[in-house]
């Protein structure tokens, strides 16, 4: 894929750039935003711009796609291009933005790397880049057909249902009448939010179910602390979204899809508000017949925090051959185990493939633990909420 020529400049500068890569991506997106204030105000997750989180995604999913490149020259890494193909959907990215990337970018690097940027080495990243690019352009151009070609549309609020005290569960449908089209169980949708200082910020929720013709979404307020900003939109939507509000959603879109026959062990691994996708597959399941053995495992601050219970019960309880392990930190109840999710005790069947969505350290444990439980790494597949800071460090 990288040409012969590139290839060996990419691999004597990638030390270089890779350890320069923080601050080339700090540089970007300050250039870029005071070109075009407009995509930080309505595009851009201000708040994961304010923790740092977008560029260290940005800077680890550059560096991660160069070294595949010079590893694995006749591959792509199709998982990550996929994963981030799919939330440039959900954005509404277009063809057009990846050029406002490169001039910004490359003027980045040039400003950080100054006289070490030669031609040649100008030449050999900007083949990394469009060779990244044009891939998600290709990607990108397929999902937006298969959707329909509709970057967002109104719906409506019909229902609010205060999970717990910090979850809440919206229902809505389409405030134009139209159909709604069909989702896999485990994809998420863009919300956009109108706030008060007029920015109409975007956030991705999982689906958590399909009641008739209508959307479902579970929400978590973020409170924020010392290391992370307090989650704009979810504050909004808690504390302004109301019956007959009219909110602006993307289509469904999301890698994180069950793929498995009727008979094929599964394990739906969650913790706090990671459970939302997870319910949503065990309606599926339950819905279309899954015969197979299903293990899910849930872990959360304590019983009043976890979102979701009684659906995720009532899910695992329609299936023949489900087993259910919930752990709380405290206030744990018969049938339940307190502390940390641990798998230690639970039966693991061969051929498993286990789907996980939760905070990082959570997922990296129970994929470590599944692995070392004979599980192959390719059949563990996971969602991250927010920048994918796993996936982008391989």
């Amino acid at each position: 894929m990288l040409s012969e020529q590139s290839a060996a400049t990419v691999r004597a500068t990638l030390p270089a750039v890779g350890a320069a890569i923080g601050e080339i991506t700090e540089r970007f997106y300050a250039r870029l935003f005071a070109a075009h204030p407009e995509l930080l105000r309505d595009l851009f997750n201000r708040g994961n711009q304010a923790s740092g989180a977008q560029k260290q995604a940005l800077a680890g999913s550059i560096a991660a796609f160069a070294t595949h490149l010079l590893e694995h020259p006749d591959t792509r890494p199709d998982a990550m291009l996929g994963r981030i193909a799919h939330k440039h959907a959900s954005l509404g990215v277009t063809p057009e933005q990846y050029d406002v990337v490169h001039e910004h970018l490359f003027a980045a690097i040039a400003e950080v790397l100054g006289e070490a940027v030669t031609p040649e080495v100008a030449a050999a990243w900007g083949e990394v880049y469009w060779l990244m690019a044009n891939a998600l352009v290709a990607i990108e151009k397929r999902l937006y057909e298969e959707s329909g070609g509709r970057v967002r549309r109104p719906w409506e609020v019909v229902e609010r249902i205060e999970e717990t005290a910090d979850v809440v569960t919206f229902r809505l449908r389409p405030a134009d009448g139209g159909p709604v089209r069909a989702f896999r169980a485990g994809q998420y949708v863009s919300v956009q939010a109108e706030l008060p200082d007029g920015a109409r910020q975007i956030r991705q929720y999982s689906l958590s179910g399909a009641p008739g013709d209508m959307r479902q979404f579970s929400v978590k307020r973020v409170s924020g602390d010392d290391a992370t900003p307090a989650g704009e939109v979810s504050n909004h939507l808690h504390a302004r979204v109301r019956p007959g509000d009219v909110l602006d959603l993307s289509e469904p879109y999301g890698d994180l899809v069950l793929d498995a026959d009727a008979a094929t062990p599964l394990l739906l691994a969650s913790a706090g508000i990671g459970v939302t996708p997870m319910v949503a597959m065990l309606a599926d399941l339950a819905a279309t017949g899954h015969q197979g053995p299903v293990t899910v495992v849930h872990g959360d601050r304590s019983p009043a925090d976890h979102a979701l219970r009684a659906d995720h019960e009532t899910y695992a309880g329609k299936l023949p051959e489900a087993s259910v392990h919930f752990f709380y930190e405290r206030d744990a109840e018969p049938g339940t185990r307190t502390g940390l999710v641990d798998l230690s005790g639970i039966p693991v069947r061969p051929g498993t493939r286990a789907y996980l969505c939760g905070p990082l350290p959570f997922m990296r444990t129970v994929r470590a633990q599944l692995i070392e439980r004979g599980v192959a790494p390719a059949d563990i597949h996971y969602e991250v909420f927010g920048p994918d800071l796993w996936l982008a460090r391989g």
